[in-house]
């Protein structure tokens, strides 16, 4: 699956420390805003990048970087606030996943109206005065978010998760059906603009509907209590009509963008920079969620060194890094000298996992037996991983498919050891009682980049405790996302037995279909996200009567229930909670970024709430 396999390579990638989100911190120095304390406006937050943003567009952008970039352009009906925050449970936490209004006028409720009674109806009133950077500036309506879902399905640059849109929204399954069979698959490469916005302009999802050009009606095929999660993740942008001159996300579409948010694309070179200044069509009233401190953004691409780009912060001729993680071997030192400058965000993730192939018939079949894969789960050792990771300040271990934070979570082990230090004696007995009692060899597929590698290292040596030798299949990142999520691929011998991935879910809170969704529901097919085909009917049932919960309370137990028929089933061995550490220079003033400045759609800082201190030029 296109989609989740996107997101879970960045995913992994972050965690690895090849792709991230690493940006911000507080002041130095702790200076003030100004006088009075209140924010500064104006200047140029600089912000270095790697490669950059993977999609302008924000129907295809599927990772973090491209969503920092877009909560300065693109608004959603609904959206998440920017909170203090330290940790991934209380009142900060709950007010940090809560949907707030964006576009709209209100998050729709039964209370207020914009639910129906049967759960299957959601009604978007959309705030006066919100403009496009049109000539002349004109009010977003709702068409232009019908336009937006009209587009997921396009033969050219699809949405990067169409499996959220097809199982909630109504008609909309049957739509990308007649689009995809309407272009085919040997004639979408040459799909023109005009083509594609022929087909989108004469057909409808039935589901969606424009009572008045202010408001929006969506009906869902099935109750779904986090259906407000979906509409506020970038996917469910407002898009102009002038799209429709473009093919999507193509050279021209980049040079030809329109704005609803507080800044504008003004200048986009692919691998070199991308400038974003105010949007003069934008107005505060109108927006509760961003502001529009400072004058420009500039994003500088082509540094590659995490030491180079935290040098440049540290020097202040660089201010924030968008896709550049921080070094682990750089944190101590900077931990030491209280820089703080340094920030570390909470983390509700898995990162990393060891997962199994049910498919793989080397060694026996091993992995089709749960004696073998409960030997691992009890054998790993987590202290050590969580060490190679960072130690414990960057990592939380951790026994449950759901991570912390999120509905259905509940504190258990099934596979407790002493220390989390793991247990070879266990491992020996349950891998004698599955047939192997002089042990086994198995094949481990992994990231090549060096902190991929050490984790494989510590697995091999926890696991040759127990007389499991494991033989690395080290490859580069695109190709180890694809080997991992090639099902077909995966059956045949000599491929690959155990994996390393790690999963960030696309939102938190009430986000099982973000995770348990993905990861173990029967769906083994090329690239998805449930690499080993792991396959339950228990697992499957329950996941259906979640989905359908009419509330996130009522799902919650649900949830939970899958999560331990999930780890009965030892369909994989969670590892670690990964905190992100983020770095930003003495410009950044610390009441716009730190603590005060979360956003839990970006995992990290809104770029929209910061300024900069005039201590530091």
């Amino acid at each position: 699956m296109r989609s989740q396999g996107t997101r879970l390579a960045v995913a992994a990638a972050a965690a690895a420390g090849a792709v991230s989100l690493a940006a911000c911190s507080g002041s130095a120095s702790g200076g003030a805003a100004s006088s009075s304390g209140k924010p500064i406006y104006g200047g140029t937050l600089r912000v270095v990048a790697n490669g950059g943003p993977d999609h302008l567009d924000t129907v295809q952008s599927y990772i973090i970087s491209d969503y920092v970039l877009e909560r300065a352009y693109a608004r959603q009906l609904v959206s998440y606030q920017t909170v203090p925050l330290t940790s991934t449970s209380g009142p900060a936490w709950q007010k940090a996943i809560g949907v707030v209004p964006d576009i709209a006028t209100e998050v729709p409720s039964k209370a207020n109206g914009g639910i129906s009674a049967s759960g299957l109806v959601y009604t978007f009133h959309i705030r006066p005065g919100v403009d496009w950077d049109s000539t002349p500036a004109r009010q977003v309506t709702a068409d232009d978010f019908i336009r937006q879902f009209k587009a997921f399905c396009n033969p050219v640059a699809p949405v990067g998760n169409v499996l959220y849109f097809d199982d909630t929204v109504s008609g909309f399954k049957s739509y990308c059906a007649a689009e995809t069979a309407h272009f085919g698959a040997k004639h979408a490469p040459a799909a023109t603009a005009a083509s594609i916005s022929a087909f989108q302009n004469s057909h409808t999802i039935s589901g969606m509907s424009a009572p008045s050009p202010r408001t929006l009606r969506i009906r869902l095929s099935q109750p779904a209590s986090d259906f407000l999660n979906i509409m506020a993740m970038p996917f469910a942008s407002a898009r102009p009509a002038e799209y429709d001159a473009y093919v999507p996300d193509s050279a021209q579409f980049r040079q030809h963008m329109l704005s609803d948010g507080p800044y504008r694309v003004s200048g986009y070179v692919p691998n070199k920079s991308l400038v974003m200044t105010r949007n003069p069509a934008w107005k505060q009233s109108t927006d509760h969620v961003r502001h529009q401190y400072v004058s420009k953004i500039v994003v500088t691409m082509g540094t590659r060194s995490a030491q180079t780009a935290l040098s440049d912060m540290q020097a202040g001729t660089q201010d924030l890094a968008l896709d550049i993680p921080m070094a682990a071997t750089s944190i101590p030192a900077l931990q030491s000298t209280h820089d703080q400058r340094l920030h570390i965000w909470p983390g509700s993730n898995t990162s990393y996992y060891t997962v199994f192939n049910f498919q793989s018939p080397d060694a026996g079949h091993a992995m089709s037996k749960l004696p073998v894969r409960q030997a691992i789960e009890y054998a790993i050792d987590k202290s050590d991983l969580q060490k190679v990771m960072g130690g414990a300040q960057l990592n939380k271990i951790i026994s449950t498919a759901i991570p912390p934070g999120n509905a259905g979570y509940q504190p258990y082990d099934l596979y407790p050891t002493p220390g989390n230090n793991g247990n070879p004696a266990k491992c020996k007995s349950l891998l004698a009682s599955a047939g192997y009692p002089h042990g086994l060899t198995l094949t481990d597929l992994y990231s090549n980049d060096s902190v991929s590698t050490n984790v494989f290292e510590s697995i091999q040596a926890s696991l040759a405790k127990c007389g499991i030798a494991l033989k690395g299949r080290p490859e580069n990142g695109s190709s180890f996302f694809a080997d991992l999520g090639d099902a077909p691929q995966n059956s045949k011998p000599n491929q690959w037995d155990l994996g390393q991935p790690s999963w960030y879910p696309d939102w938190y809170g009430n986000d099982g279909r973000s995770v348990l969704v993905p990861l173990f529901q029967t769906n083994c097919v090329v690239n998805t996200a449930n690499v080993g085909c792991f396959s339950s009917a228990t697992v499957d049932s329950l996941i259906a009567r979640a989905l359908r919960a009419p509330t996130s309370a009522a799902a919650a137990p649900l949830w939970h229930q899958v999560d331990l028929a999930v780890m009965k089933s030892a369909a994989f061995a969670p590892v670690l909670d990964t905190y992100i550490p983020q770095y930003a220079s003495s410009r950044v003033h610390s009441a716009g970024i730190g603590t005060a400045n979360f956003n839990i759609n970006l995992t990290g800082p809104d770029i929209t709430n910061v300024w900069l201190n005039p201590n530091h030029p």
